[in-house]
């Protein structure tokens, strides 16, 4: 093969992994909403108030399923876990670890301080953390999956 048009067709491989990774990469606004209806749900557990618990409960559902479908309906392929590669798997882990170890915390410390309702006042840093890093995570992830070798883990 002629090196140009080797170096044309590889062209065309990363334009359309390119592509792969566009069309999957989970909107901005999901993350926000995951973080509203989490503190939504917190506040009506931990309003012991068996109604709300109920309504919250029920809310939080339909609320994340109805999120969820959005974005999967959404994404036209989906990206190959050999993609993200071990690298991006930790950062994924570290996000999710960073945010359960301030919202625990943050709850512990303020339930020892005698704070009332403090497991919602905990979770809203947390919301505020996936609404905020969300977004940049997946930017993360997208530089993490187009710096990846075409041939995958070879």
């Amino acid at each position: 093969m002629d090196p140009t048009d080797a170096e044309l067709a590889l062209a065309e491989v990363r334009a359309r992994r390119s592509q792969v990774i566009d069309a999957n990469i989970i909107p901005d606004w999901f993350w926000s909403a995951i973080g509203v209806l989490i503190v939504l749900f917190v506040a009506a557990v931990e309003s012991r108030r068996p109604w709300l618990i109920a309504i919250g409960s029920c809310a939080y559902a339909i609320g994340l399923t109805t999120t969820l479908l959005l974005v999967i309906r959404r994404s036209r392929v989906q990206v190959r876990p050999a993609l993200i590669g071990v690298s991006g798997f930790a950062t994924i882990f570290g996000f999710t670890i960073v945010l359960v170890a301030i919202g625990v915390g943050l709850g512990l410390g303020l339930q020892a301080a005698g704070v009332r309702r403090p497991a919602t006042i905990a979770v809203i840093p947390v919301a505020i953390g996936l609404a905020a890093g969300g977004p940049l995570l997946m930017r993360h992830l997208r530089r993490v999956m187009r710096s990846r070798p075409l041939a995958g883990d070879r």
